[in-house]
């Protein structure tokens, strides 16, 4: 099942990622512009430009439901994360928070450098079904252009320290990169143990079929106040769950 993962493992190369912009829509110099309601939303985001046939063609697809996932042993996952100054841009799609610097996950033998963290609105994985009010993506890039993210799952309850520095300074409409005060540490998002694993796609266009995706069991915490405030900028920027098909969906111990 190891093997079945990793053959997959593609090159980004050139490829203008949506979700590694640091501002600014996707418009004609990326690709045509996406959304996630009407005539530019996820069900038609594989006719609005060549480019993004993968988000309709494509049969290894995210986000997916996390379900009926079989028990294997995985390579191991140890992120390496430390503070970086805060920087953070609304790129009209989400909020999105540069993390060059960051530190690197740790792949089996293989490092891959955090470039940046952002979130949807709701949960884009579901797990059996249901969906969690939030979750962040930490996106990280291999020396070769490997794709590894690591998926965190939010839901309501306590206010999140490690959120309120990054809800303070994001901006609230599109445009350039803005810094903060003091750092943000990008480890306290992450919750550590139990895993689900699966080969998959970028969430957004052009919805290659690159990502080594690593999501954990356990969801982090975040306040009432601080979902409502992320909802009222993406009331929903959460692309719906896609078929597994004949992939393998792997869970993985602490």
């Amino acid at each position: 099942m190891i093997a079945t993962m990793t053959r997959r493992h593609l090159v980004l190369g050139a490829l203008a990622c949506p979700i590694c912009l640091a501002a600014g829509r996707v418009l004609a110099a990326e690709g045509s512009y996406w959304g996630y309601a009407g005539a530019q939303g996820p069900e038609r985001w594989g006719r609005l430009d060549p480019a993004y046939a993968a988000c309709g063609a494509g049969r290894e697809q995210s986000p997916i439901d996390l379900d009926g996932a079989v028990a294997a042993d995985t390579a191991t996952i140890v992120p390496h994360l430390k503070p970086v100054p805060l920087r953070v841009a609304h790129n009209g799609h989400t909020i999105q928070v540069n993390c060059a610097g960051g530190g690197h996950t740790t792949v089996g033998a293989k490092d891959y450098d955090l470039a940046q963290f952002h979130f949807h609105h709701p949960s884009e994985h579901l797990v059996a079904g249901r969906t969690f009010a939030m979750e962040a993506h930490l996106v990280h890039r291999a020396a070769d252009g490997e794709i590894a993210v690591l998926g965190v799952l939010i839901e309501a309850g306590a206010a999140n320290p490690s959120l309120a520095a990054v809800w303070a300074a994001m901006p609230r409409a599109a445009g350039p990169e803005v810094t903060g005060p003091g750092m943000v540490d990008p480890s306290a998002l992450v919750p550590g143990g139990k895993l689900w694993r699966y080969a998959g796609s970028l969430t957004t266009p052009p919805c290659t079929e690159i990502v080594q995706w690593a999501v954990f069991q356990t969801p982090i915490p975040a306040s009432a106040e601080q979902i409502a405030t992320f909802a009222a900028l993406f009331p929903n920027n959460a692309r719906p769950a896609q078929p597994l098909g004949r992939r393998f969906l792997l869970r993985s111990g602490g």
